[in-house]
């Protein structure tokens, strides 16, 4: 059985960890070592294009933290999730949602939507 809520907790601590040594660790938690991730902006393979992307983000938009927006849900290896990205305290600025094919208990794919972002 998966454990949604272990996956989603990972991911999350993974991309909120601005430390690059500690978020090793998470990023092995989380997802596999040939992990794809894919969203209408941005793109990386393995766990340094995801750390690539990681920075990027938290670069991008310092202060800023993910949170799980509901309960994630899923089926067979398939998990569906959402997420808010903001500063803590006030509405989430970035808001989008995640599907994931899972193998053994951590992220193989990962494809996001975008489902709230700021005007250009």
């Amino acid at each position: 059985m998966t454990d949604l809520a272990a996956i989603t907790h990972n991911y999350i601590a993974a991309w909120n960890e601005t430390d690059a040594a500690r978020r090793v660790g998470l990023l092995d938690a989380a997802f596999t070592n040939d992990v794809s991730y894919r969203d209408p902006i941005m793109q990386g393979d393995g766990h340094a294009g995801l750390t690539a992307l990681i920075e990027g983000v938290q670069q991008r938009f310092p202060g800023f933290r993910f949170s799980l927006r509901g309960t994630p849900d899923g089926f067979g290896e398939f998990i569906r999730f959402s997420w808010n990205l903001g500063p803590e305290g006030v509405d989430s600025v970035i808001e989008g949602t995640d599907i994931g094919f899972v193998e053994n208990g951590r992220l193989k794919t990962v494809t996001g939507f975008l489902d709230k972002i700021p005007a250009q």
